[in-house]
């Protein structure tokens, strides 16, 4: 049968035919070509092959988003009929020839031994890079272990340099695998250097390299710069060079014709101050109508959000922008925004897209310019320079193939970073990618499932992590050396003449986790009137002789519960812990009127009558909240502490920090040199270990309770385990399980402390307590095994989660809450998944029901219509 492919405007390149010739021969192949090289020809003939010979093809994506742009893609060549899609969020003719899926999806068919893989001929692994990420790289080391071996693997990726060794391993666990390596871009990249200079009226646009090396005229003008900040500047000598301002910045390209452009900013709070500086300042791109047909796709992508949720999400200013040619792309918008960014950019309209690092993976959005405004990122512990892999990644953007004949990647000058550092960067050609694979519960309680202990350990060192082990041990004995020195250069920091600065230093941390393991005043009152009920009598709070009042409402808003209450001479009072000085009591009850109308004068004046006709109970005074011995005894001892008083004190205590981060990444390292052989081997012999003494597994054969685990796809999953088992989540209604379960999905971001979390009610805090205990259990098991420890979990997003699915409102659930729409959105969404999951593996089938019901009440408004085809968005962490 003659070989079907789509139709290209242009001719194939040679290391596109040189793969196809690869995958003809019966191989697998790995392509690593530069972005908007062309890489899917070599995919889009694998899936074209599959259907003339009647096989299937599995394409699979590491998100959600691409995975719908590629259905999309796939449904036009070879019709709706021939293609289905497989996330979390939807599920289209799944037992098509042709099924795009999210690689955690065919990672739980291959352990499920699903129907669907007979008659696999290919699986296409997009983004393969992403074995390297530290959470869900394992998943494509299992799916190229455990596929079947009559399937070949197509996997395509832009930032590899270690082809060769990664094609080689693919070989070793699955037969002859080739690499096919194109270093040329389709379009010329020319990299420039943009600075701002108060000597001269324009910016200084320079190209980085010339002739391959960097620019001494750019080199002469960063080294004549004065690095200091502004204010400082005045008197100094030399030029005084700045870092451009956005509005100019993009003045400057539009000047040069260089637009579109993507310019990269690691922020997404500055990615939307962006937009708006240059909308104050007048910035128009666009025509009368580009606006008119930007307004059209806007309306188009978000027509099924009502206006509430338009107005909640910023819709006005967001909507400006657009039609100004200018938009932000990060995750903390919601997916229908993103997807019209996305379909009026590539439609030429939008002219510039300030967007974060994660517009560079996956969706297609080439420009003829990228702009990044710093080579440094912060990436959660400390800011660190941009890899050449991800600095390839980011620029892979500029150059629209058959549209430029040139892209431009464009770095503006900073005060932190060199232009030597710059001109390196630029020129580097070498980001190898290193294995991040390890064993988990759930992969250690398939593999019991599906083979024999033998060769249980025989696929585990068969992973690319044992494959790279013995090359890297010359790497980590460089850096055991290395930490050594900065180990010895903090002790020396931490030295001090006044005493022992070690010793205070622990005595501090001592009273400050004290001081945290105690509950606050606000957290104690809140406990009480968490218990409040309509009817309840208490005093007020104010005055010692203050009459007493009556609860009409207790309903938890911003992160605390607030009451209503009705005084005996009928003033209504709302209430929260912050009006509390001592912790209230209850003094009594009375029994409302029928109907409740709280907002009725007459109402109110019978509830005034029953409630000086209550006999209440006595007591001058509410519980003061006490001294702490153990607090005053330390806080005493660091007081008078010799080193208390030392000016150095802020040297010596980074020093201690760093020291402790520096012993940990010590011994870290040598485990690594010590456990380098067969290393993986037995970290699964320590998890199998772990899991029987838990009752999960009886010598090489699974419990129920592991049968259970083998369902259960989450970086938590033995913590969920153990509270399915232990009943924490039965006997909940849909919104409270929604509300608890959010604990394992959401996770804090950014930099400061977690906000304090606030609970619709106390059986939910006391189960909530029940997890954490659960997860200090398994993290001192994990500790004595010698075993990386579960991640912490955080049950901030339980008030929010519990309102969301009783059917709030998106402004209500988002009020006073400084988490973002996108944010929200992804989190439920998150959150969906693991309740879908925890409908199919709960032992009770009443609370396989109502986790079922919480994930269908989760599903609605915003997060529906995030969810559809084509919105468009990046996931931290798709479904299980």
């Amino acid at each position: 049968m003659a070989l079907r492919l789509p139709d290209y405007d242009f001719e194939l390149d040679d290391f596109q035919r040189r793969a196809v010739g690869a995958l003809q021969a019966g191989e697998s192949v790995l392509v690593a070509a530069p972005t908007g090289s062309g890489k899917t020809v070599v995919a889009d003939h694998a899936v074209a092959d599959a259907l003339a010979r009647g096989g299937k093809a599995f394409y699979t994506t590491p998100i959600k988003a691409l995975s719908n742009q590629k259905y999309g893609d796939l449904v036009r060549v070879h019709g709706a009929e021939n293609v289905g899609l497989l996330t979390g969020d939807n599920s289209i003719n799944g037992d098509a020839p042709v099924v795009v899926m999210t690689t955690e999806v065919l990672r739980n068919m291959v352990y499920a031994n699903s129907p669907a893989l007979r008659g696999l001929r290919y699986v296409v692994l997009d983004e393969v890079h992403y074995i390297q990420d530290a959470y869900r790289g394992p998943v494509w080391e299992e799916v190229i272990i455990h596929l079947p071996r009559s399937a070949r693997l197509v996997c395509l990726s832009a930032t590899v340099s270690n082809a060769e060794e990664l094609a080689d391993w693919i070989s070793t666990v699955r037969g002859p695998t080739t690499a096919v390596i194109e270093e040329r871009r389709p379009v010329e990249l020319h990299n420039l250097y943009l600075a701002g200079d108060r000597g001269s009226e324009r910016l200084h646009l320079l190209p980085t390299l010339v002739d391959g090396r960097p620019n001494p005229e750019a080199n002469r003008l960063d080294a004549a710069a004065v690095r200091m900040p502004r204010r400082q500047q005045r008197g100094s000598g030399g030029r005084r060079l700045f870092t451009p301002r956005r509005v100019e910045v993009v003045d400057r390209l539009e000047e040069e014709r260089m637009l579109p452009a993507i310019y990269f900013i690691f922020s997404r709070a500055a990615c939307d101050d962006a937009v708006s500086s240059c909308l104050d300042a007048g910035v128009r791109l666009t025509t009368p109508e580009e606006r008119d047909r930007i307004r059209a796709i806007c309306d188009e992508h978000t027509d099924s959000l009502s206006d509430a949720d338009l107005d909640v999400l910023g819709w006005g200013r967001w909507i400006a922008g657009m039609e100004a040619g200018l938009a932000a792309h990060h995750a903390g918008m919601v997916p229908p925004f993103k997807e019209a960014v996305e379909a009026c950019f590539a439609a030429g309209l939008v002219k510039v897209v300030f967007a974060t690092e994660t517009l560079a993976v996956g969706i297609n959005m080439p420009a003829r310019a990228v702009v990044i405004e710093k080579l440094s990122k912060f990436t959660g512990e400390r800011h660190q320079l941009l890899t050449a892999g991800e600095y390839t990644q980011l620029t892979g953007r500029a150059g629209r193939r058959g549209i430029d004949e040139v892209g431009y990647a464009i770095v503006l000058w900073s005060p932190f970073v060199t232009f030597e550092q710059v001109a390196n960067l630029v020129s580097t050609r070498t980001f190898a990618i290193s294995s991040r694979f390890r064993p988990t519960y759930n992969m250690a309680a398939n593999l019991v499932r599906r083979y024999e202990p033998g060769e249980a350990h025989h696929l585990l060192n068969l992973s690319f992590a044992q494959y790279q082990a013995d090359r890297d041990i010359v790497r980590i004995e460089t850096r055991l050396e290395r930490t050594d020195e900065r180990i010895a250069a903090a002790h020396d920091q931490l030295r001090c003449e006044r005493g022992d600065a070690e010793d205070y230093l622990r005595l501090q941390r001592q009273l400050n986790d004290v001081r945290a393991s105690r509950p606050s005043l606000t957290r104690q009152v809140d406990e009480v009137l968490s218990q409040m009920r309509p009817g309840d009598v208490l005093r007020i709070p104010g005055r010692r002789n203050a009459g007493p009042a009556v609860v009409l409402s207790a309903t938890p808003r911003r992160g605390a519960m607030q009451l209503k209450v009705l005084t005996t001479r009928k003033h209504r009072l709302t209430l929260g812990p912050d009006d509390f000085e001592t912790v209230p009591q209850r003094l009594g009850r009375i029994e409302l009127p029928e109907p409740y109308l709280p907002n009725s004068s007459n109402f109110q004046r019978e509830v005034g009558e029953r409630l000086r006709r209550a006999r209440l109970a006595h007591g001058d005074r509410d519980e003061p909240v006490t001294g702490d011995d153990e607090v005053d005894g330390l806080a005493s001892s660091l007081d008078v502490h010799p080193v208390a008083d030392c000016p150095e004190l802020p040297i010596h205590r980074r020093a201690w920090y760093q020291l402790e981060r520096l012993e940990r990444e010590r011994a870290q390292l040598e485990r690594q040199v010590r456990g380098r052989s067969a290393s993986l081997a037995r970290l699964f012999d320590r998890v199998l270990q772990l899991l029987e003494t838990w009752g999960y597994l009886d010598g090489w054969s699974l419990t129920p309770a592991g049968e259970r685990l083998t369902r259960i796809y989450h970086e938590a999953d033995l913590v969920i385990a153990e509270c399915l088992e232990a009943g924490v989540f039965d006997d909940l209604d849909a919104p409270s399980f929604a509300g608890l379960a959010s604990a394992f999905t959401f996770e804090t971001r950014g930099p400061g402390d977690n906000p304090v979390p606030w609970f619709p009610s106390a059986d939910l805090r006391k189960r909530w307590t029940r997890i954490e205990a659960t997860h200090a259990r398994v993290e001192a098991a994990e500790e004595q095994a010698g075993l990386p420890t579960t991640r912490p979990l955080d049950p901030g997003f339980v008030g929010l989660a519990h309102a969301w699915a009783t059917g709030e409102g998106l402004s209500d659930v988002l009020a006073d809450e400084e988490l973002s729409g996108g944010d929200f959105v992804r989190n439920i969404k998150q959150l969906i998944d693991l309740c879908r999951q925890l409908a199919e593996v709960a032992p009770s089938r009443t609370t396989q029901r109502t986790a079922a019901a919480a994930a269908d009440a989760l599903f609605r408004g915003v997060v529906a219509a995030s969810s559809a085809v084509g919105a468009g968005g990046e996931d931290d962490h798709p479904e299980g």
